[in-house]
């Protein structure tokens, strides 16, 4: 069994959508046009044809660091030879797996699992990790503070001022905002209510949340302006960055001195080939998901990009050879 992104051809105006949707997932259909160059219809069409093509996906997803739904563990693994794919299967499986890539290098498998609490997470690593009879090694990293996030990357393939005109999202870059360091805020029951019937389609209207929750519009509209503008509710566009012209998709594990880490998190992820870059604990204690061109590229950016960082002691990289769960969805198909 192997794994591949899809294969079918998009072009120019595919992708010019898929980048209106990348900077805002909501973004409002008139908006999106006006930075395409088509009409409203047009726009929509392809992008429900890139939907039903299994291309692109928007999803709502909560920021855990803000809210009490969990915490993130990612997990560095090692597969018994001749097994990585059937291992990643039985993980990618679990409702517990976050995200899930195949790679080369130090490790065969990236897995971020998500916990409430130490019990959930003992049991996830300890007693009931999937395919524990396939795996030689592991290497775990928690997750203590988000220098960009996915939702915040821009493709590159829209004007400079796009980004501007078109994010919803108002708030500072999560490095920049003081609450951070303030205690999490629980989601009220309709907020989670909300949260969850977005995590499958974030681009679902009021009107139809309102219906499918049984609850008035209005209400609905404020809870839903709240978690946005509080920056708790993000809307993240799914789609293989090969098909958007990056063909180099990858993990960097970095040991940055103590007290350089800030500044090298916030170098690092001002690089537009940054998606996530996450403070860590563990002997890797700055953690990112990138994208270039070409894997030639990868050359100039470990040495100009990596090499560059302040209080730098130590690198690796994980090349991506499949993504096959990103937000709890699966990204890729069997062949």
């Amino acid at each position: 069994m192997t794994y591949r992104a899809h294969a079918e051809a998009i072009d120019e105006l595919d992708r010019r959508v898929i980048a209106a949707l990348q900077l805002n997932g909501r973004a409002p259909w008139s908006a999106v046009a006006q930075w395409v160059g088509a009409s409203e219809s047009t726009a929509q069409r392809r992008y429900q044809s890139l939907c039903a093509r299994g291309l692109l996906r928007v999803v709502g997803t909560v920021e855990l660091d803000r809210t009490r739904q969990g915490s993130s563990m990612l997990v560095r693994v090692q597969a018994r030879p001749g097994r990585g794919l059937d291992l990643a299967e039985q993980l990618a499986a679990s409702p517990d797996v976050r995200f899930l890539a195949v790679v080369t290098g130090t490790a065969d498998l990236i897995v971020d699992f998500v916990a409430r609490d130490n019990d959930e997470m003992i049991r996830m690593l300890f007693t009931d990790l999937p395919g524990a009879d396939l795996i030689t090694g592991t290497e775990a990293v928690a997750v203590i503070r988000t220098f960009t996030s996915a939702s915040r990357w821009d493709t590159g393939l829209l004007p400079a001022d796009a980004a501007a005109a078109l994010r919803q999202d108002t708030t500072a870059p999560p490095c920049d905002r003081d609450e951070r360091d303030r205690a999490p805020q629980a989601l009220s029951g309709l907020e989670k209510e909300i949260a969850s019937a977005l995590t499958e389609d974030g681009r679902t209207q009021v009107s139809a949340l309102a219906r499918r929750l049984g609850r008035s519009q209005s209400s609905v509209a404020r809870a839903l302006d709240r978690l946005i503008g509080r920056g708790v509710l993000q809307f993240r566009t799914l789609v293989e960055p090969s098909l958007l012209g990056y063909e180099a998709e990858f993990m960097v594990w970095l040991s940055i001195e103590p007290d350089r880490l800030d500044a090298a998190g916030r170098r690092l992820a001002a690089h537009p080939g940054t998606k996530f870059l996450s403070a860590a604990t563990g002997r890797f204690n700055l953690v990112g998901h990138m994208v270039l061109p070409r894997r030639a590229d990868l050359f100039r950016y470990t040495s100009e990009v990596i090499g560059a960082l302040p209080g730098l002691h130590a690198s690796d990289i994980t090349l991506h050879l499949a993504t096959m769960k990103y937000s709890w969805h699966r990204m890729t198909q069997a062949v």
